[in-house]
């Protein structure tokens, strides 16, 4: 199948790498005449593990970027709406799928054969028929269902794994306009074998996808508040408590021989530094507002929100339990990437926690193995950007590892080469706090004190501490 695609993003660029891969003719088109020219010497403008890959192999062969959106959409009989949809007041801005929609629309107004519009941008329901398909009723001057049709096709990619996201998905949730538009759309996954698939309105789709992100990202907002509590638990450590959670029958299976299938949904179900990125902080907000908008407040995921938020407090608190103040503190901060696998640093709970570590006074060394070249205008040049993991914790007081690269597995045998021990803290609980001598991890508290065997144990019996009394662990 010919398809174009609107959109040299993230989304775009993979979403059209992935469908040459399986045999489609992909244009990919974007207004940023830079990058389509970066794309077209060979260059990709974002990092994605294996995006490189189907790069080099399928440009000017089955995928080709170009600025000239008419001539994709008449040489192509569907079209993808890949643009992004940031918030913007709280809400979601619809900017770019309407000015998309409205280039779209022109393009087909001078177009006689029936083509197919397909919304892969996430958007709050009621956008693609309310939105994009009005506008490219206005702007054609044609009929949706008899002269084009419109659709819905939500992505479910994990940054970082993208690529097998997209050619082994669990699911392809296709939401159409009329049976037509549905049928074009199925075909566009022919080559996709016997993955469960979900054929639906545009809104019912729409909303998969908020559904989708608003459950991982309250389980990973449930996580940590379970690993906080932890914390204030002498001799409990949220590693260990969340272990015990998984083993349910109900989360890690048992086959009929005994094994235990672990599924991928543990990885939300531990505790940590919060969550970041392109989808999860922008897709619950987004929904958020559209809940209030239509009287139908979600308190469970403003809680959701407002936990992840406070979740870089939590590494600094366990920092400065070693120091007075943070004022002339060195610290080497390991990882900018909201998660390994690629180099986002949108909304990255990094950006948070040196944030909050510049207000306090400290002197911020960083280092990410991938994700640097976007910091310097986030963070500004006064920020100490290393090549290394060795340099960027040789002069530490402090390390702080904040995102999961494989690479960070080295850090206990670099700190033994050092001469002092800076104090660690594991916003990620990867590390084997066995060997960092000055260790702080999410969600782990201090041991009590041991009675000798044998010995008797008072229990103090008091007011119960969330009703009176001062306040003290629980």
């Amino acid at each position: 199948m010919n398809v174009s695609i609107v959109g040299a993003g993230y989304v775009g660029l993979v979403t059209g790498l992935c469908l040459a891969d399986r045999g489609h003719r992909v244009t990919c088109v974007d207004i940023d005449a830079q990058r389509v020219a970066q794309l077209l010497k060979g260059s990709l403008p974002l990092y994605e593990a294996g995006l490189d890959e189907l790069f080099a192999r399928h440009l000017g062969k089955s995928f080709f970027p170009t600025v000239d959106l008419t001539r994709a959409v008449h040489e192509s009989e569907l079209t993808m709406i890949a643009v992004g949809t940031p918030l913007e007041n709280g809400g979601i801005n619809l900017q770019f799928v309407a000015d998309a929609s409205a280039a779209i629309g022109s393009a087909l107004a001078t177009k006689s054969a029936y083509h197919v519009v397909v919304v892969k941008s996430t958007v709050v329901p009621g956008t693609t028929d309310e939105v994009v398909c009005r506008i490219l009723e206005q702007a054609s001057g044609r009929k949706s269902g008899r002269d084009f049709g419109v659709g819905m096709n939500p992505e479910f990619l994990r940054e970082g794994e993208a690529v097998g996201d997209f050619l082994k998905p669990d699911r392809i949730v296709l939401g159409g306009s009329d049976p037509r538009c549905l049928q074009t759309m199925d075909q566009l996954y022919a080559g996709f074998g016997d993955v469960p698939r979900i054929y639906t309105n545009a809104r019912t789709a729409e909303m998969i996808k908020y559904a989708s992100n608003a459950l991982l990202a309250t389980l990973i907002s449930f996580s940590n508040e379970i690993g906080n509590l932890c914390a204030h638990a002498p001799g409990v450590d949220a590693v260990d408590v969340m272990q015990g959670v998984h083993l349910d029958r109900r989360i890690t299976s048992l086959t009929s021989d005994g094994t235990r299938v672990t599924p991928g949904i543990t990885a939300y179900l531990k505790s940590g530094c919060g969550f970041g990125g392109s989808c999860f902080p922008k897709d619950v907000g987004a929904l958020i507002r559209w809940a209030y908008e239509h009287s139908r407040p979600v308190p469970i995921l403003s809680a959701v929100v407002e936990t992840n938020a406070r979740q870089s407090s939590e590494v600094i608190r366990l920092l400065e339990k070693h120091f007075a103040d943070l004022q002339g503190v060195r610290v080497a901060v390991l990882g900018l990437a909201f998660k390994p696998g690629t180099d986002d640093v949108r909304e990255s709970p990094a950006l948070r926690v040196i944030a909050e570590l510049r207000r306090g006074g400290a002197e911020v060394t960083v280092y990410d193995p991938v994700a640097r070249a976007a910091a310097p205008g986030l963070l500004g040049e006064s920020i100490d950007y290393c090549e290394s993991l060795p340099a960027a914790v040789q002069n530490a007081d402090a390390v702080i590892l904040l995102t999961a690269w494989p690479e960070f597995q080295r850090l206990p045998d670099v700190l033994e080469e050092l001469s002092i021990a800076p104090v660690v803290v594991d916003g990620r609980r990867v590390l084997d706090k066995s060997r960092i001598a000055r260790y702080e991890g999410i969600g782990l508290s201090r041991a009590p004190h041991s009675p000798a065997p044998g010995s008797a144990v008072a229990l103090a019996v008091g007011p119960d501490p969330l009703v009176a009394g001062p306040s003290r662990d629980i």
